[in-house]
């Protein structure tokens, strides 16, 4: 990756190269079958570009879109960046040989928040299609951090307009049922059974979760995650009715039954 030049990168929507030793080779017989979406969580872009190319961080990423809509490239899209951490999906744990991993600079929630500009959002537009399209990454393996990592990351967050990218084919995406009552395993036996599907129902999804039948601390942990991408009026970790509706609708959107 030392000698890469622009014109060898992976996608022609990259402008700028800052190339990170932190890599190496996916795991033998794996391919690229996930799209994974971070934010930087820094206050910079260059700060961030920075501490990912330090052999010391012992992290990386394959893409950095700034504010401003510029692509840099810092791992070639064949080999394995460090960029997804201990996490899991669909029971694989690998997530990083597993996938292609794109930073989106925003300082994160301890920085404040803020919305993702339209130069950015356009650009994660662009470089979302161009990656699908060459490496046949499915819809419904556009994946947050969170969804991989629930509990120990939460980027890029409830802000994140995953229905934009939906509308320009990027995606699994359903339109949310509004917030609802919360369904209170404790009040009522009925309501554990229901929080016991949509376990069943996360788990069938991808995300790393036992089913308990309890609102407890693994399953706020999940389903905040599923929230943040999926029913980002309210992210409260509970199974109310929208949340459930929600799952329902996007299991459903699979072709796969439902058995409620």
């Amino acid at each position: 990756m030392s000698e890469l030049r622009l014109a060898d990168c992976d996608s022609p929507l990259v402008t700028c190269i800052h190339p990170s030793p932190n890599f190496e080779a996916r795991r033998h017989g794996v391919r690229a079958s996930i799209l994974l979406m971070h934010y930087t969580g820094l206050a910079s872009c260059p700060r961030a570009i920075d501490w990912l190319s330090r052999p010391e961080s012992k992290v990386s990423c394959h893409y950095v879109i700034d504010t401003d809509g510029t692509v840099w490239q810092m791992v070639a899209e064949s080999q394995r960046a460090w960029h997804a951490g201990v996490g899991s999906w669909q029971g694989d744990c690998d997530i990083n040989s597993a996938s292609i991993g794109i930073e989106i600079h925003n300082p994160g929630h301890d920085g404040g928040y803020p919305e993702f500009p339209e130069a950015q959002m356009r650009a994660v537009e662009a470089l979302s299609a161009d990656i699908i399209g060459r490496n046949g990454i499915p819809p419904e393996r556009v994946l947050a951090h969170s969804d991989i990592a629930p509990g120990r990351k939460i980027d890029p967050g409830e802000k994140f307009d995953w229905a934009r990218l939906a509308r320009a084919g990027i995606g699994h995406w359903v339109d949310p049922e509004p917030v609802g009552p919360v369904l209170e395993a404790v009040s009522n036996p009925a309501h554990a059974d229901r929080i016991a599907q949509a376990q069943t129902l996360l788990r069938r999804y991808g995300y790393g979760i036992e089913v308990t039948g309890e609102s407890d601390k693994q399953s706020r942990t999940v389903v905040a995650a599923f929230q943040r991408h999926f029913r980002q009026e309210r992210v409260d970790g509970l199974v109310d009715v929208s949340t459930f509706i929600t799952l329902q609708r996007l299991i459903a959107a699979l072709g796969e039954p439902i058995v409620s």
